[in-house]
């Protein structure tokens, strides 16, 4: 009996010291987890969303129609989703094209939306992302500058910057012929 005993003694010191290691390693593994996660800073949120940070971002479609009326600047509406694939792609192309970047800038106030607005007007041919519309001081949505797609009329890819381009031009060009 002695040596079943002893065994048995054996066998609950190893189980003793094994789960005074595991706690060791998940108390280790936690320390350097909270180490590295303090150690990434994010960038700080801004109402640009990666869309453009020279450009001045309105935070709300309110703010936006407000803006525009104040202004007399068309307002461009951008809907899109910080995971969306197709959202990504367009921001990046949006990003870096230089014409784009600086007509934003300069002659139009501007909003990105992650959500819907209570304006139906925005979605005249559903709730999709990404899509773009445009509306002018005298609160009208410009339902008739549209993209290349039929099924979904203001969406643009990354290979429509240039249409995008003309489509802000022409933006313009209605709001200074029609006011």
């Amino acid at each position: 009996m002695v040596p079943k005993r002893r065994f048995a003694e054996q066998f609950f010191k190893r189980i003793t010291i094994m789960h005074r290691w595991s706690l060791f390693a998940l108390l280790l593994v936690t320390c350097i987890d909270v180490s590295i996660q303090k150690k990434i800073k994010l960038a700080p949120q801004t109402l640009s969303r990666g869309w453009g940070d020279d450009i001045t971002w309105v935070k709300t479609y309110e703010d936006g129609l407000k803006t525009m009326k104040e202004s007399k600047r068309p307002l461009m509406v951008i809907h899109h989703l910080q995971d969306c694939p197709h959202s990504q792609a367009l921001k990046k192309a949006f990003v870096a094209d230089k014409t784009i970047q600086k007509m934003a800038k300069s002659d139009f106030v501007m909003l990105n939306l992650t959500h819907e607005t209570t304006d139906k007007n925005l979605a005249p041919d559903g709730h999709y992302v990404p899509r773009i519309l445009f509306v002018d001081p005298s609160m009208t949505v410009r339902t008739d500058i549209v993209g290349k797609y039929s099924n979904s009329r203001y969406n643009y890819g990354p290979s429509d910057m240039a249409l995008l381009a003309e489509n802000m031009k022409k933006a313009k060009l209605l709001l200074h012929t029609e006011l």
